[in-house]
């Protein structure tokens, strides 16, 4: 079975997970717990599943954010909540979220379906833990009882899990946080002012990136991707998806395109939370 399998899923599903960091229930809930500020609850409330970390661990785990950034968001927030009401305000705020977007279109049978293909192939994951420190923070959660939350579980789980081999890839090509992101914008597949923005970037951070780039030969005078930049881009790529693909493979080519056509739909509703630019 191909690596893209793994990937194809991943990308189907993504927006099941992923639209937990756009919705206005994510921000609501974090201030019914104390976490006012939507930085503080983003990186609170996904670094909670590995206990009560500093902004040290969040800076290393997370990898492309502003180092500053993230330190003024996690500053006194264990003094003002614990880990545990976190990851619970997180969880209220998933299921109001499913409950608008996704319930209303499910059929009860399908989810179940989805349920037992999705944590089949993260229980695999979760079985390999070995240098993925924030999947395994999430993979030592409890499973949630109702469908439509244990598929957001796991589907948070499998994209963890494919995040930290991502990092892998990326320090291993030499890449530090800004630099990585830099490329990411030069390969075309988010701008890169959305980039530089949503992780808080300075302009001279960035240049500095760029310009460390240009001196290894990735980018041109432009700051477009030269021929090496590009074979180091997909090289990275094919690296994440060797290291994610074992899961996926080990529920099969079928069982990964029946998951697919079943959360499509679903996904497709959450997307619509997402920003536009």
């Amino acid at each position: 079975m191909e690596p893209m399998i793994g990937r194809r899923t991943w990308k189907t599903m993504e927006a099941y997970h992923g639209a937990i960091y756009f919705v206005a229930e994510a921000g609501e809930e974090y201030s019914r717990v104390g976490v006012g500020d939507w930085m503080a609850g983003y990186f609170g409330s996904r670094s909670a599943a590995m206990g009560a970390v500093g902004a040290d661990v969040v800076i290393a785990t997370f990898f492309n954010f502003d180092h500053d950034l993230v330190r003024r968001s996690m500053d006194g927030l264990w003094d003002a909540v614990t880990p545990e009401r976190l990851i619970e305000a997180r969880m209220a705020a998933v299921d109001r979220m499913l409950t608008t977007h996704v319930l209303p279109i499910v059929d009860p049978s399908d989810l179940a379906r989805a349920v037992e293909l999705a944590r089949a192939a993260a229980d695999v994951a979760s079985a390999r833990p070995e240098g993925r420190p924030l999947f395994a923070g999430h993979a030592a959660q409890p499973w949630p009882d109702d469908d439509h939350l244990a598929l957001w579980h796991a589907q948070t789980l499998l994209r963890e899990y494919r995040g930290d081999g991502h990092i892998a890839a990326l320090v291993g090509a030499g890449l530090d946080g800004c630099e990585a992101l830099v490329t990411h914008g030069a390969s075309g597949d988010v701008p890169a002012a959305v980039l530089q923005a949503t992780r808080r970037r300075s302009d001279e951070d960035w240049a500095a990136a760029v310009e460390s780039l240009r001196s290894r030969g990735w980018l041109d005078a432009d700051g477009a991707l030269t021929e090496t930049g590009r074979e180091e881009r997909r090289s990275i790529e094919e690296t994440t998806d060797r290291l994610a693909h074992d899961p996926y493979a080990a529920i099969g080519e079928e069982a990964c395109a029946e998951l697919r056509g079943l959360v499509r739909p679903w996904s497709a509703a959450l997307a619509g939370t997402f920003p536009t630019r």
